[in-house]
């Protein structure tokens, strides 16, 4: 098969940058999720102590000493942040799958009709 023309050489690296867009989206969510799983984990040790037991959280190198109610609300900001980072990763994600698809199909038409001519 002869060199394939410019135009489908274009759309194949545009393919080749979408896939790679699409697996840092990917392994950004992955390591959002984890850090939920995390957090929603310490929200429950929380929750399970009492009012007046020592709850220590970490800042920066040093563990400094709060108390439940700070610690539980420092923890739902948080998780409501990585929610939304979530959501907005998983719509860039599925925009992209899109974009992925359409790229191969044109590429799979294009490489038709140039086989076929």
């Amino acid at each position: 098969m002869s060199e394939l023309p410019p135009q489908i050489q274009n759309m194949i690296a545009q393919l080749q940058s979408v896939q790679q867009q699409l697996q840092i989206v990917v392994n950004q969510k992955i390591q959002l999720e984890n850090s939920l799983k995390e957090v929603e984990n310490a929200m429950q040790e929380v929750e399970k102590v009492s009012e007046d037991t020592p709850i220590f959280k970490s800042v920066g190198t040093v563990l400094v000493k709060s108390d439940k109610s700070t610690v539980l609300n420092e923890l739902k900001e948080k998780k409501e942040t990585l929610e939304v980072r979530i959501r907005a990763l998983s719509r860039q994600e599925e925009k992209l799958k899109e974009r992925l698809q359409e790229l191969q199909n044109k590429i799979k038409s294009m490489l038709s009709g140039v086989q076929a001519g």
